[in-house]
């Protein structure tokens, strides 16, 4: 079941859809992961159980790494706190 690339594809668009019902850019590279490592396996990457996970995860940090440095963090989207109220 793991070597079925329409399994990783249908998995990616699960958690794509998991994705818009709750947002936060958690799922979406998880799902980008999934939807590339299906594409693979359906070009004719034949691997075992363990690199093919592997596979999935390296694309899943790329496609997070990706996502966040093209719609990641906006400024003022995150209050930088310059002193502490601890602070004489």
């Amino acid at each position: 079941m793991w070597t079925i690339w329409w399994v990783w594809i249908a998995g990616g668009f699960a958690l794509g859809v998991a994705e818009v019902l709750l947002p936060g850019f958690i799922f979406l590279g998880f799902a980008a992961g999934a939807v590339l490592t299906g594409v693979l396996l359906g070009i004719g990457l034949s691997v075992s159980l363990p690199l093919t996970l592997l596979i999935f995860a390296l694309l899943s940090l790329a496609a997070w790494i990706a996502l966040r440095a093209t719609v990641g963090v906006q400024s003022g989207q995150v209050k930088l706190w310059d002193k502490d109220i601890n602070d004489n």
